[in-house]
């Protein structure tokens, strides 16, 4: 048996391509995961498969996440979309960000507070998240769940894991604060109550609440953030759009910057076995299909996009194994000295 832990980004809508590449993960049985850590999309998607899992082992976990994504938006009426089912998502998503709806409404939210709407506001994401069954996703058994968020006030990644995971924990990791309140929880060691926003900007996500020595040493992180793009943005979706990958990067090269750090000093010597962690790591993503999309299709869930995400997430992941699955518990098959050289 491979035992892994599993690192999932966040991107809103397309999340959808690590429901893919989870649900192809479930076919292998010989693969164990042990951790997730998920921040946002990542930690939604995380609670689903883990509450699946508790609940009816892989075939749980596959119905668990395929029925977040329908409420996600996956699925509704197709036979209104079946025409746009040949059309490629890059078509679809430059027709979506350059629609009158997205513009009004992309401007709407950079000029009034989601504040403003006193008593008549509410997070859209609530009902989606209120039908996990939180007793199976805070259970002792399954793999250990991380969900990542931001504290406000100081700045700093709050990790909630165990009994503290709760709609509010799922819901502060996926605020963007242009669009949501921020969400009010206790913190016990500030003793008082803290406001957060999404933890894409603080840890997208957290790769160090996986390296915990009863853990496996294999992190397959999923990528939903094209870390390069050859073109320089131009139109103000694009500039705003690569914004908003760099930062939620940022986080993640720091990590793994740091663990490049840390491997090489074991490798010269300088560092003694056992003195830290040996990590290995491994990435899955689709770089090509995500320079395709845009911030549109990361905040409007179109069934069609959510459709060919997941399938391109499980072809990744398909190609993943085909290539890698024996280096599994060997060897890292991301080279970050390349990376970071």
């Amino acid at each position: 048996m491979k035992r892994i832990n599993l690192a999932l980004q966040g991107g809103g809508a397309h999340g959808a391509f690590t429901w893919g590449v989870l649900d192809r993960l479930l076919d292998e049985d010989d693969i164990e995961v042990a951790a997730i850590t998920g921040t946002s999309a990542g930690a939604l998607n995380g609670a689903a498969f883990k509450s699946g899992m508790v609940r009816n082992g892989r075939d749980g976990a596959r119905a668990s996440l395929d029925g977040l994504w329908s409420r996600m938006g996956a699925v509704g009426d197709m036979r209104l979309a079946n025409w746009m089912q040949a059309i490629e998502p890059a078509q679809i998503a430059h027709a979506m960000e350059y629609s009158l709806p997205f513009s009004v409404g992309d401007a709407w939210s950079r000029l009034v507070s989601p504040y403003a709407y006193g008593p008549f506001y509410r997070n859209p994401l609530e009902s989606v998240v209120d039908r996990f069954n939180f007793d199976e996703i805070c259970a002792d058994e399954g793999p250990r769940l991380f969900v990542c968020a931001t504290c406000v006030r100081s700045g700093k990644i709050r990790v909630f894991t165990g009994d503290e995971v709760s709609t509010d924990a799922i819901l502060a990791s996926a605020c963007l604060p242009n669009l949501f309140q921020a969400v009010e929880i206790f913190d016990p060691k500030s003793g008082r109550t803290e406001a957060y926003w999404d933890g894409g900007y603080t840890g997208n996500p957290a790769l160090y609440p996986l390296f915990e020595t009863d853990l496996p040493d294999d992190v397959v992180i999923v990528n939903i953030n094209p870390l390069e793009r050859d073109e320089v943005p131009k139109t103000p979706q694009q500039i705003q759009n690569r914004i908003n990958e760099i930062s939620f990067n940022s986080s993640l090269f720091r990590e793994l910057r740091a663990i490049n750090f840390v491997q090489r000093l074991l490798a010269e010597g300088k560092l003694k076995p056992g003195e830290m962690n040996r990590v290995l790591v491994h990435m899955i993503a689709d770089d090509a299909l995500m320079n395709d999309l845009s911030v549109a299709t990361k905040t409007v869930p179109n069934p069609v996009v959510l459709h060919k995400l997941k399938e391109a997430g499980r072809a990744a992941t398909h190609r993943f194994l085909s290539d890698n699955k024996d280096d599994l518990g060997q060897q890292s098959t991301v080279s970050l000295p390349e990376m970071f050289g």
